[in-house]
């Protein structure tokens, strides 16, 4: 790491991060060129890469991967969570390995450069991450040159110049932009792909969930289906007539990037009509967090974000109290929380993180509604959280 003025790239360096402070970092660029500015982020999965390139929730965001070998498993057109990609681009601590996999259809730096993200090899991702969890994630430009000519003077005035997610509402960026029936199967099995729906007519008997779509991963919407439920999906700024006009059993709110104060400002009042007609929600992540909003709560900024796939949390009481104590490994990617000493006495806690003890879910009392920070879905534990889909799908009525 450096602070200098246009310094000449070392021999060999292709691609470099300038951080917002003026720090450079430099290193081998791999999959599309030309630079992107976000905040840096780290995650801690050792698998699960392309998961997390293509996570909605990850706009705007560059992902340093704090496992060493990326690219192991190659890319394939299943494990995807979205259409393209959002997050920004990743930086690395080797060079991208080659694929060792029965299921690989393409290398990660070819895919990368096809989908347009930018990476970086070459980077001590163990001080990157040092430096993020001591002064907390910062805004940067990644930039990748075959040539390895770089403006940094250019590149940091972007840096400084990004106004950062806090205060930025990104729903409204990767939302979907049509309310559709979600028919493109359940879950994935080895041999057999995504289960395909081969009945949409015997799925109408099944209780309807709306889920508004703030930035959802696919996998949400294939477990609402194991679960039990016919899913429709609706872009973030649906109002409230129009999801009652879907006469919907349920009401699932989604995950998402940016701030939820942001886009709790359309959100929320229609999470509030929802509440007060006791339609029956439950919400992850940002949804989650758009719950707490419209409970009475609010959210912070959180110093370095919960990203990974090993999250311990501990289930605390509430709606869960014969279980309480009870710990589940969770996947987690949030940079912003629900403030837990702000709930209003109408919420039950129900859940904490291990880390640190932020709040990791909720319940209000007297509705059938709640909501967890972390990912069920994605299920590391591996099913230590599928009973909250279970849960909300088998209350419907």
């Amino acid at each position: 790491m450096t602070h200098a003025h246009n310094p000449a790239a070392p021999e060999g360096a292709t691609g470099i991060l300038v951080l917002a402070d003026g720090t450079i970092i430099w290193g081998r660029g791999f999959g599309a060129t030309g630079s992107a500015v976000g905040e840096v982020c780290f995650n801690t999965a050792m698998t699960g890469y392309q998961e997390v390139m293509t996570d909605p929730s990850y706009a705007g965001q560059i992902v340093t991967f704090t496992f060493p070998h990326i690219g192991n498993t190659g890319t394939n057109d299943e494990d995807v969570e979205a259409d393209s990609p959002h997050a920004l681009g990743c930086i690395v601590r080797e060079d991208i390995t080659a694929p060792s996999n029965f299921r690989d259809q393409k290398p990660f730096d070819q895919w990368m450069a096809e989908q347009g993200r930018i990476g970086i090899s070459g980077v001590d991702t163990r001080a990157l991450t040092r430096r993020i969890r001591e002064a907390s994630a910062p805004n940067a430009v990644i930039a990748y040159d075959p040539e390895g000519q770089f403006d940094i003077d250019e590149l940091l005035g972007k840096a400084r110049a990004w106004a950062g997610l806090e205060g930025m509402d990104l729903a409204k960026e990767v939302t979907g932009h049509q309310t559709q029936l979600w028919d493109k199967g359940g879950m994935w099995r080895l041999g057999h792909g995504y289960a395909p729906l081969e009945d949409l007519e015997a799925s109408f008997t099944r209780p309807h969930v709306v889920a508004i779509d703030y930035g959802a991963k696919r996998n949400i919407f294939r477990n609402l289906v194991k679960a039990g439920a016919k899913v429709t999906v609706v872009p973030a700024k649906t109002s409230y007539e129009e999801i009652m006009a879907l006469k919907p059993t349920g009401v699932f709110l989604s995950n998402g990037p940016g701030d939820p104060a942001a886009t709790g400002v359309y959100a929320v009042p229609v999470i509030q009509q929802l509440l007060e007609q006791d339609i029956p929600l439950f919400g992850i992540c940002l949804g989650h967090q758009m719950l707490a909003l419209a409970a009475g709560a609010k959210t912070v900024k959180m110093h370095q974000g919960h990203r990974g796939a090993n999250h311990p949390v501990q289930r605390i009481g509430g709606g869960w109290a014969e279980t309480e104590g009870l710990v589940e490994i969770t996947s987690m990617n949030h940079g912003f929380a629900v403030d837990g000493e702000t709930l209003p006495d109408n919420i039950h806690e129900t859940h904490k993180s291990l880390f640190d003890g932020s709040n990791c879910g909720i319940e209000i009392i007297g509705k059938k509604a709640f909501g967890v920070q972390y990912h069920p879905e994605a299920s590391p534990g591996p099913q230590d959280s599928f009973y909250l889909f279970e849960k909300f799908v088998g209350g419907l009525s």
